[in-house]
């Protein structure tokens, strides 16, 4: 798996892994975060939610173009460290949100996003080019699509350990103050300390209830005890930004003492202007269209994709929580699930890549991302059915129902493997070789950018994202999952479509 791989690689990966640490620490439970905290609704924390998310990768473009220019792709990473941190350091500090400071904490807390949207976009689009920039060399430049898969586990390392952190903080200071955790509780205190007076006798009952599960004691008023519920509640979880705080400067230690063995930009920028005239510049300009509109078209494809496979950290997040039975499991965990799993298909898939390519039967990178389109519409597939089968409504009415005391069948864990299984595969055809694809077609001057403009296609996807929470609430869940299935297979159409182009192209 690693060998004949660049020194430089695990370096940079590990500088990676400490970062996606942090970040999915913070990620997984951002949504239910904001809702717990503030007592939005789930449309509004989702929302906010894309545009954060979104905000991360078109700030790459901004990264890229700021390291090209300057030529200094080391320095910008290791600022976008910094400003990752200071953004953390505002969330971790527990502030109680009342009527009087709402705005101005809501305020703070989306400013301290895109402190870390902003870092982030100087830091994650300027690692992958200087990675790209590690199999320039002659030497390793047929190992470019193993060594961005390698790049991609050690992502995903840090993403299946975070989503434990917040969870097991937030519960042990539950514990300390004598309460337990219930997903269910902090919207029902919201809810009463905003409406009391307009509730109906059925919830009220319903919140006593919780109280006395989550340690309520029957003399202490109900009011004061919801706000100390959720002033520990949420406590626990900005405890748990800290572990993000740790995770940055961890990665920015190992970046600072490694970088010396990593690839200089400028140098070789310096050598480039040397080597190329001016007519040499212009012989090469009509290739370097066709690569650029080759990458502009790959792009197109990613938007869709990460439109669907980014549902984990907003519809998908809300069906465990409503539709599973995670009595034993907090909902965030389950985000666990897909790092879990490219971590142990990744050898797999590279495996077979590898012996199909012994074989003399290699399959093309636009190949491959088409696959992964048919195989993020086999996950919807069996999401669709599934919930027909079970005759699911939307999600606001079975919250309801569960309210009113009706009895609904809960979907079984498996079900969130098995999506989790075929959505994990897909993304391990596409993102992994969506970056080798980048750095194959990118020209050497402007990878900075052509990285960020990958990184730009997963916002517009981002933006997206709204969607899925808004068609989860107001239909029967199966309609949220056939669009999905129906943007994947229009994608992979489109894919398969160009192909050959694509593949002449980037021969």
């Amino acid at each position: 798996m690693f060998k004949n791989q660049p020194k430089g690689l695990i370096p940079a990966a590990l500088s990676n892994m400490g970062e996606r640490f942090g970040y999915y620490i913070m990620n997984a439970v951002l949504v239910l975060f904001l809702c717990s905290k503030f007592g939005l609704s789930e449309e509004t924390s989702t929302l906010i939610y894309s545009f954060f998310y979104a905000g991360i990768y078109v700030l790459s473009l901004v990264g890229g173009l700021i390291a090209d220019k300057t030529q200094n792709y080391k320095s910008t990473i290791i600022w976008g460290l910094i400003i990752m941190t200071i953004g953390y350091v505002v969330l971790a500090f527990p502030i109680f949100a009342t009527n009087e400071n709402h705005v101005w904490l809501l305020t703070l807390t989306c400013a301290a996003l895109f402190f870390i949207a902003f870092g982030n976009g100087l830091f994650k689009g300027n690692l992958q080019a200087i990675v790209g920039q590690l199999y320039d060399n002659p030497r390793y430049a047929a190992q470019r699509d193993s060594g961005f898969q390698i790049f991609y586990v050690f992502i995903n390392i840090g993403g299946l350990i975070a989503p434990f952190i917040a969870p097991m903080l937030r519960s042990w200071w539950l514990d300390v103050n004598g309460m337990v955790y219930n997903a269910s509780f902090p919207a029902m205190c919201h809810q009463y300390l905003s409406v009391a007076d307009t509730m109906t006798n059925e919830n009220i009952n319903q919140l006593y209830a919780l109280a006395t599960a989550v340690g309520h004691q029957g003399a202490q008023n109900i009011a004061d005890f919801c706000r100390e519920y959720l002033n520990v509640f949420n406590t626990g979880i900005h405890y748990s930004f800290f572990a993000s705080v740790a995770a940055m400067l961890i990665s920015l230690v190992i970046f600072i003492s490694t970088k010396k063995g990593l690839p200089t930009p400028a140098k070789k920028a310096k050598e480039e202007t040397v080597k190329y005239t001016a007519a040499e510049k212009q012989a090469m300009a009509k290739e370097i269209r066709q690569r650029m509109y080759a990458l502009f078209a790959v792009l197109g494809i990613a938007i869709f994709f990460w439109f669907s496979f980014h549902q984990n950290g907003t519809s998908m997040s809300l069906f465990a929580r409503d539709f599973v039975d995670t009595s034993a499991v907090a909902p965030e965990i389950w985000q666990a699930v897909n790092p879990f799993f490219v971590i142990v298909l990744t050898p797999l898939i590279m495996l077979l890549f590898s012996s199909l390519s012994r074989r003399g039967r290699e399959i093309s990178t636009p190949k491959k991302i088409a696959i992964g389109m048919g195989l993020a519409g086999v996950a919807y597939l069996f999401l669709t059915i599934f919930s027909l089968i079970m005759d699911y409504p939307s999600g606001t009415e079975f919250r309801e129902l569960m309210a009113s005391g009706v009895t609904v069948v809960k979907a079984g864990w498996w079900v969130l493997i098995l999506y989790y299984f075929f959505m994990t595969v897909a993304e391990l055809f596409i993102s992994p070789l969506g970056l080798s694809f980048v750095s194959k077609v990118a020209p050497k001057h402007l990878q900075g950018l052509c990285q960020g403009l990958w990184l730009t296609a997963t916002a517009l996807g981002n933006l997206l994202l709204w969607i899925g929470p808004l068609i989860y609430n107001k239909c029967p869940i199966w309609v949220a999952w056939v669009v999905f299935l129906a943007v994947c297979l229009v994608s992979m159409g489109a894919m398969l479509a160009m192909l050959r182009w694509l593949e002449r192209v980037t021969k």
